[in-house]
Formats: C-alpha cells, structure tokens, sequence
C-alpha cells in the first residue's frame, strides 16, 4: 500500500563538504521543523539518477536575461552559453527550455530538447541591443525593470505548476534592482502590502512547481560583489515587514532550495555546477498544521543527522486556513 503523499512536499538535495550529492540517505537520517515544531514524513522518495530515475525527467529552464544585463556583457553571456551548449558534443544532460527576456517581454522556445546544438542558434541570435529601459530613465527604469521581471518569473512558475516533475531554472544575469535606493523614497503600507502579497504568490508558487531558481552572473563592471539581499533572507511574515528585496533574484534562489553562483565570466561551469543538482535528491512530504489566519508563514528546516552535510529545500510556505 502507497501512503497518501502530505499536503507539502519538498524536494531537498543533499551536498558533501566539497559539494557533491550525498546518496543512499534513507527517511530516518531526516528531520522536517515547521516553525521549530517536528513534522512527520509520510513519504519518501530517493533518486540517485542512476538506479532511481526522476520521472518525469528533471527539466533545465535557461533564462538569459538581458533585461537587466548590462550592454557591455551581453556578448560574454551569448558566448559563454554557447559554450556550454556544445559540451558533450552538443548532448545536453536534462532537456532544456531556453527564454530569452528583453525589454520586449520573455521569448519562450517551443519545447525542451536536449540537441545543445539546436539550441546553439537560438543563441546566437541574441543582439546587443540597446535596451529601451536605461539608466538614463533614473528610478523609473529601475521600477520598470524590477516590475517586468518579477512579472514574468511569476508567469513561468505560474505555467510550471501545470507541468509535472522538478525544474531547475537558472537565471544567467546579475538580477534586477531592489528598489531600497534613496531617490525611491519611502514604500507606503499598500506599496508593502503589494510586495508581501507578491512574495506569498511567488514563494508558494516556485514550491508547487517544483522549480529550484539558481543565480548565475557575470562579472560585474570593477569587479564589484553586492550582498546587499542578505538582508533579505529572513521570513517576512506580514506586509509591515514587506519590501522589494524579498523579490529579488539571489533571495528567491536560497529561499527555494536554489544556489548562487558567480561573478565571474566563466558561465559555463556555472551552469555546469547547477545542472550538477538535477537527478540526485530527495522527495519527502509531511501535513502542514492548520493555519490560524490567511497567508500564515511557516519556516522550515530539513536537517540530515551525519555531520558536513548541506541540506537545500524551501525556505518556508504560507498557509491558509481551511477552506480558503
């Protein structure tokens, strides 16, 4: 008899000291702590992508960004996908779906393929153009810049919850601003509020699609490194504590069990590193408790008791009380 699979589920991997996939775990090397509380695993699954496949097939979604890509860079970025496009002899290792967003809106290929060299000519018609939103526009291109993308990562995670199996989608570009600049002024409580209700829509949705977002970036102009969404990465659990950095790319990467990777213009490994994560990790599921109000943030933590070992899933989900 199968158990009924719990009303969330996770997909967590599990890395080494020197970043490898830890495999062979089983249900009891796990502990899940919903708001510090113990929740029982109902089911378990465990792919090693050898002798336990994924199915359906762990699907790549390669966004090039040159939305929010500087002119200067948006040759190395072609270049250095291509690069990777030809690895192998053109055989991709997980069928890929390339997206091309500009200031135009988000160009979407047909259908994944794993033919690297197909997707070679998609590719190799990106331009360097210049964008019709530049930093001459001020904070009204920014604002511009940052509504457009979080616009279309939530239409992709919004299309990929009807779609089943896990998704990794790798964001090649340096994100877009997060609005916390001077000349913005202050957010009002509904300017807030708009924000918290985006980051419920986006955190809840990149979970129930099973799409892990990774962060790969070129250098930056002076070699330049922003940690500036670190103050980000604690729970927001209300829209008084709501800002646009909780939407920003790197947050939305460790927030849904993704990683960071770059600058640097070595793209290619980059990319490499994220596909890395595709087959090997785990599945579980557990009952969230019922919630007490709408849009209630539950933290999580899924811990493996051997030592050296990292554990990378969803950050958190926001509950609803039953029957909404």
């Amino acid at each position: 008899m199968i158990a009924r699979e719990g009303s969330i589920q996770l997909d967590v991997v599990v890395t080494d000291a020197q970043g490898k996939p830890v495999i062979g775990l089983e249900p009891w090397d796990f502990k899940v702590l919903d708001n510090e509380r113990p929740a029982k695993i109902l089911t378990f699954r465990a792919f090693d992508g050898v002798a336990m496949k994924p199915d359906p097939v762990v699907e790549v979604i390669l966004v090039l960004d040159l939305l929010n890509l500087p002119f200067q860079q948006v040759a190395v970025v072609r270049d250095q996908v291509e690069q990777y496009l030809r690895e192998n002899g053109g055989r991709l290792a997980q069928p890929t779906l390339i997206m091309l967003l500009t200031d135009k809106g988000l160009r979407v290929q047909q259908q994944p393929s794993v033919d690297g060299k197909a997707q070679v000519e998609i590719v190799q018609q990106i331009q360097a153009n210049i964008s019709s939103i530049n930093p001459a526009m001020g904070g009204f291109g920014m604002v511009e810049r940052f509504q457009r993308s979080v616009r279309q990562v939530t239409a992709i995670a919004e299309n990929e919850v009807k779609s089943p199996g896990r998704k990794l989608l790798i964001w090649v570009g340096p994100g877009w601003p997060l609005l916390n600049h001077e000349e913005l002024g202050h957010f009002s409580a509904v300017d807030q509020q708009r924000y918290f209700e985006g980051v419920v829509e986006l955190t809840n949705r990149l979970r129930e699609a099973r799409i892990a977002v990774y962060s790969v970036s070129p250098m930056q102009e002076g070699g330049t490194v922003s940690t500036t969404y670190e103050s980000f990465l604690k729970p927001v659990r209300t829209g008084k504590d709501a800002d646009s950095g909780y939407l920003a790319l790197k947050v939305l990467a460790l927030e849904s069990g993704g990683e960071i990777f770059g600058p640097d213009n070595n793209l290619a490994a980059q990319i490499d590193r994220c596909v890395a994560d595709a087959n090997a990790f785990y599945r579980i599921s557990f009952n969230s408790p019922a919630a007490a109000q709408p849009n209630e943030y539950h933290e999580l933590k899924v811990t493996v008791g051997r030592s050296g070992l990292t554990v990378r899933t969803n950050a958190g989900y926001y509950n609803q009380p039953p029957g909404q």
